[in-house]
């Protein structure tokens, strides 16, 4: 026979049920509010981002109509395939070719807000197709800074009188600049270009890469699998946790002072700014790493050794392949982490201007969050749109470079 509770006692615990229910609601209910905030930001981030940078992909252009048959231009395939060939057509006079036919089609006044280096579209136009010089053909080349400002509604009354002139006959628009992924930086909103700048963060990642992630994990290995336990191992440890935490400016300073007193002449190239990530990156990838490792069961060591492995065919035929998913989990913060850093990468002069991508290691260079840095001091509103479509694409190449390191952490993935 049971013995029935105290209804007091009864009314007490029902109270406490109810109330540890409520508190468990309540719980839930503030981590998907804490959610729902968190992709809220973020969307938002991503929104104002797209509406600012579509503009970015875009460049005001005027219609020049060229009548080739008239020009006395004159160029065969096989020049065109020649590295001079621009220099050939400029020498014959195309860019007081472009400059007469603006001015036949859209005045003295609007043809001298032609850009600088308007005819070289055209130039590239007749190395793609020389039969062009045969016809008449229309072309959409970047006006000026001063008209562009005038057609979006700034600058100074002229320009924008100007623009509305050319708006009514349809001879201005806004629009694509496919060359903005293919130019390099410039003066010019009109004229720059971000494929300068990607080139030099893919090269500079490439050097990170390939300093961090080996040597990264071998030190990971020999500390969690060889080094014995004693008080230098422990400071070791203590020194890489602390390198972890130290602000990226000093790594910079180390770069300044050891790297550019080795090798003067490589100022602002990638593998100077590789070298610098690299020891900015290493102290995560070797905590991830360590953290891995030591996550394995033993008895998969157990096992192997059983079977007649040696140690070190413990280590990299059965504990490094089942640690490596979380060693490339840290690399992949690792490597997120210095591809959107600047401050290391102004001490040994990656913030200088570079008109050409660079051609190799060695060439001088920038990167991708350096130029928009640089964009974002100019006064000129054309580089505020182009510093939003940069940060499109630095978003998008740190979504590839983590989608492949992700693609990869899931193919090595294995389960016990």
């Amino acid at each position: 026979m049971t013995e029935r509770l105290d209804p007091t006692r009864q009314a007490a615990f029902e109270a406490r049920l109810k109330k540890r229910y409520a508190a468990e609601r309540r719980f839930k209910a503030f981590g998907l509010g804490a959610i729902l905030f968190s992709v809220a930001v973020l969307l938002f981030l991503l929104g104002t981002m797209t509406l600012n940078g579509i503009g970015g992909f875009q460049r005001v252009e005027l219609e020049v109509p060229i009548d080739f048959t008239q020009a006395g231009i004159a160029a065969d395939p096989a020049t065109m395939d020649q590295p001079g060939a621009i220099q050939t057509l400029e020498a014959q006079g195309l860019r007081d070719v472009v400059q007469y036919f603006a001015q036949e089609n859209l005045g003295e006044e609007a043809a001298s807000q032609l850009g600088g280096q308007a005819w070289r579209d055209v130039a590239d136009e007749i190395i793609g197709n020389p039969s062009v010089l045969q016809t008449q053909a229309s072309f959409w080349l970047p006006a000026s800074a001063s008209l562009a400002s005038g057609y979006q509604g700034e600058g100074s009354p002229e320009m924008r009188a100007l623009a509305a002139q050319l708006s009514e006959r349809g001879q201005i628009a806004k629009r694509f600049d496919a060359g903005f992924l293919t130019r390099s930086d410039a003066t010019n909103p009109q004229q720059v270009g971000i494929w300068g700048a990607l080139k030099g963060s893919i090269l500079t990642m490439l050097i990170t890469l390939a300093l961090a992630f080996p040597i990264g994990v071998l030190a990971a290995l020999y500390l969690e699998e060889y080094a014995p336990k004693n008080r230098w191992t422990d400071v070791i440890e203590l020194s890489i946790n602390n390198l972890a935490a130290v602000p990226s400016i000093i790594f910079g300073l180390l770069g300044l002072a050891v790297f550019l007193t080795l090798f003067p002449n490589l100022r602002s190239a990638p593998i100077i700014g590789g070298m610098t990530l690299a020891l900015m990156t290493m102290p995560v990838i070797v905590i991830a790493g360590r953290n891995a490792i030591k996550a394995v069961p033993p008895s998969i060591r157990d096992g192997a050794l059983a079977v007649g492995a040696s140690p070190v065919q413990v280590v990299f035929h059965h504990v490094l392949p089942l640690a490596l998913p979380g060693i490339l989990t840290g690399t992949i913060i690792g490597m997120a982490r210095a591809l959107g850093e600047t401050a290391p990468l102004l001490m040994i002069g990656m913030r200088a201007f570079v008109a050409t991508p660079p051609d190799g290691f060695t060439s001088p260079a920038t990167v991708l969050p350096m130029q928009i840095f640089l964009w974002s001091d100019e006064i000129d509103r054309g580089f505020v749109e182009r510093t939003s479509a940069a940060i499109i694409v630095l978003l998008l190449f740190l979504l590839v470079m983590n989608g492949l390191a992700i693609y990869l952490r899931n193919k090595f993935e294995k389960t016990w």
